[in-house]
């Protein structure tokens, strides 16, 4: 903390020379205004003016060019254009250049006062003691010890409590996790995913029972998003328990779709397996899990070079970087009977560690129907390419890639 208090020192300086700074110019810039207006001619010059401008007139008034009327009303205009510049040109008297001196270091302590107050309002110095005790606690006590002292001095800090209630869960610690994530809710506010936490924390306190209070804070959090995770693997979790295993299943496929977390994902599906199991179905094949930001794309073969080649013909699928300077990024193999298909290219297919998918943003789709089988292009091979393609989430809808072209 002592050298977050330096770095905004550091910081406040140059502000503080910014304000002093006008000082040291003020009595140039005195001198410099005293001299102009010693010297301004510029009423001399506007009289002058008006002089030659009257004389004119009366000149025109004795030829005969105007008569008195129009004399008087132009010898007016003249009269008030004089008053008008010169009393543009009145200046009042110049201050001091050491006038208001004394105020500017209130004003540099001011800026001082409430920069430090404004941060320690709205700043993250309770977020940066938090990151302190992590990096300086070197065993799980320690650490507790460390997080319990901060939430002592900060307990308006939601991070405080978010970082407490895993550790208490995980150890064991019920009634002080159930206290942590209360305080977490009632900072955070009746959030369904803090609520589902309550309610999948009061299950387990209460030996996998679904209590009064458990079942109202389901259907709270289900009314507020009925498609909750936490909730969802809690209820496959109870109807497991009760031999009930097509709707375990059925809760557990509906939480995996709304989870992020992979490792959980998997839990549920070997849950899954063993609900499969018990009820003498066989089990699900476990999906692939993909690595990494992907590409989701379908591949197709135009109409009119179909039956050009048979069906076992293989058919290369590259993903290259958009510079061409990179190995292929992804390779995937099918087979000309396989068309049209839909596939997920990721790390999965990258040829080497030295190049794949996650290194970019953005790819060229190469697909080839090769004659001979081999990976260098030959005449008569069938292709088509897509530039541009996206990398990353596999969800929506495919890019769309079709073989269109013969190489002659």
């Amino acid at each position: 903390m002592i050298l977050l208090w330096i770095a905004f020192a550091v910081l406040l300086l140059p502000a503080l020379w910014l304000l002093v700074a006008p000082l040291r110019r003020a009595r140039l810039v005195y001198d410099a205004q005293t001299a102009f207006e010693t010297n301004d001619q510029s009423a001399e010059q506007n009289v002058s003016i008006y002089r030659r401008r009257l004389a004119s007139l009366e000149a025109a008034l004795e030829r005969g060019d105007i008569d008195q009327a129009t004399f008087e009303e132009d010898r007016l205009e003249l009269d008030r254009s004089l008053l008008e510049d010169t009393e543009s040109l009145k200046r009042g008297p110049l201050h001091s250049p050491t006038s208001g001196r004394f105020v500017v270091p209130l004003v540099a302590v001011a800026v001082v006062i409430v920069s430090v107050v404004w941060y320690q309002q709205h700043g993250a110095e309770g977020d940066l003691a938090l990151y302190n005790a992590y990096q300086e606690s070197d065993s799980l006590p320690t650490l507790v010890e460390r997080l319990e002292g901060e939430a002592a001095r900060q307990p308006g800090n939601p991070n405080v409590w978010a970082s407490l209630y895993p550790i208490y869960r995980d150890s064991g610690q019920g009634d002080n996790a159930l206290n942590a994530l209360e305080n977490l809710i009632g900072l955070e506010g009746r959030v369904p995913s803090l609520l589902a936490q309550k309610a999948q924390l009061k299950f387990f306190m209460a030996d996998r029972n679904v209590t009064a209070e458990v079942q109202a804070l389901v259907d709270e959090t289900l009314e507020r998003d009925p498609r909750e995770p936490t909730i969802l693997g809690m209820l496959g979790v109870q109807a497991f328990d009760s031999g009930d295993y097509e709707l375990a299943i059925d809760n557990w496929r509906r939480a995996i779709a709304g989870m992020s977390d992979s490792s959980s994902s998997e839990a549920l599906r070997e849950g899954i397996r063993i609900a499969q199991q018990r009820m003498g179905v066989a089990p699900e094949e476990p999906e692939p899990v993909a690595q990494g930001p992907g590409i989701n794309l379908r591949v197709s073969l135009d109409e009119a070079l179909q039956g050009r080649l048979g069906d076992d013909t293989r058919v290369f699928i590259v993903a290259r970087d958009m510079e061409g300077e990179l190995p292929p990024l992804a390779v995937a193999r099918v087979t000309l009977g396989d068309l049209p298909t839909t596939l997920v290219l990721d790390d999965r297919h990258a040829m080497s560690g030295e190049a794949s998918l996650s290194q970019v943003s953005e790819v060229r789709l190469l697909v080839r129907v090769t004659v001979s089988g081999d990976a260098t292009p030959e005449t008569g091979d069938m292709y088509g390419d897509l530039d541009g393609v996206a990398v990353g989430s596999v969800d929506g809808e495919p890019a769309e890639v079709v073989i269109d072209r013969v190489i002659e």
